[in-house]
Parts: C-alpha cells; structure tokens; sequence
C-alpha cells in the first residue's frame, strides 16, 4: 500500500470519528452543524476513476448515516456530491481542472473556497430537503442549508489550508 492510499485512509476515518463524535453534537443554536465530512470528497484525487469516488462517498455517507441514525441522507447527499463533482470543479478551477493539474495543496485560496462553497451548499441542500422532505417546509430547509453550510465552509476552508497546504 502506497503512501497516497495510506493517507486518504486516514483521513477518511479521521473525518467520520470527528464528524461523529464532535460535529454532530454541536448543535449550534438549535440547528446548525458542522459537516466536514465532505472534505473527503472533496480532496478525492482528480485522476482516480469516477465510479471509485461514487463508491467511496456512498460509503462515506452510509457510515455518518449509521452513527447519526439518519436514514441514509448523508449517503444520498454524498453520492449526490461525488457525481456531480467534475461539473463543481470546472466551474471552480476551469483549465486547471481540463488538464487534470490541480493541486489542493497548491491551488489559489479563491478557487478553493468557490470549490468548497458550491459542493457544500449543494450537498446541504440535498441533504436537508431529503431530511425534512415537506415543501411547507422550504423555509426551514433553506434556514438550515444557508447557517450550515456557512459554519462548514469556514471549518472546512480552515481545515483544507491547516492540513493540505504546502508549508513554505
């Protein structure tokens, strides 16, 4: 096992005990968590196949789902997340993406954040309409995508430039 995998191994359980022992018992306000979870997917190397990726995030999801006794939200969300990613990253990185060269640890703080918002608020969106699944209800489901999605953001961008940076 290369060093690559071995780190991406890691991380993956890192990210579900976190999530799951500290993110999820929050509850900032009543509502609003942190799901940094999505790091994982979101740093899922360019050039590995897609439908390892939709794999590895259905997992993803259906382990968060298992500790947050949650119904499989986070696995729809997170697959939801994992198939739409090429599309978010042309979008956040453009040429860079089309030639297959972005480096997370390298990339222009702008770029990153535009990546990490777009895929979080999609995510967020999915995930809480799946949660709240009632239409009278779409003040509630945007109240908690914006506040959530916000908190993940700023943790997530933190952890991503903490973590995966270069150091110079």
């Amino acid at each position: 096992m290369n060093n690559v995998v071995a780190t991406h191994i890691i991380r993956f359980i890192l990210l579900v005990l976190i999530q799951v022992t500290i993110c999820n018992n929050i509850n900032f306000l009543g509502f609003i968590n942190p799901y940094i979870y999505i790091i994982f997917i979101l740093l899922f190397p360019i050039r590995d196949t897609r439908i390892q990726l939709l794999l590895v995030s259905f997992l993803l999801g259906m382990l968060i789902d298992l500790f947050s006794d949650s119904g499989g939200v986070h696995a729809a969300a997170s697959v939801v997340l994992a198939y739409t990613r090429p599309v978010i990253l042309k979008t956040s990185f453009g040429m860079l993406y089309e030639h297959k060269t972005i480096k997370f640890s390298n990339t222009d703080l702008g770029h990153l954040i535009t990546y990490v918002t777009l895929a979080t608020i999609l995510h967020h969106t999915i995930m809480f309409s799946l949660e709240i699944f009632n239409v009278s209800n779409i003040i509630l489901i945007l109240k908690k995508t914006l506040f959530s999605s916000i908190f993940t953001i700023i943790v997530s961008v933190l952890i991503i430039i903490l973590f995966s940076r270069n150091r110079k």
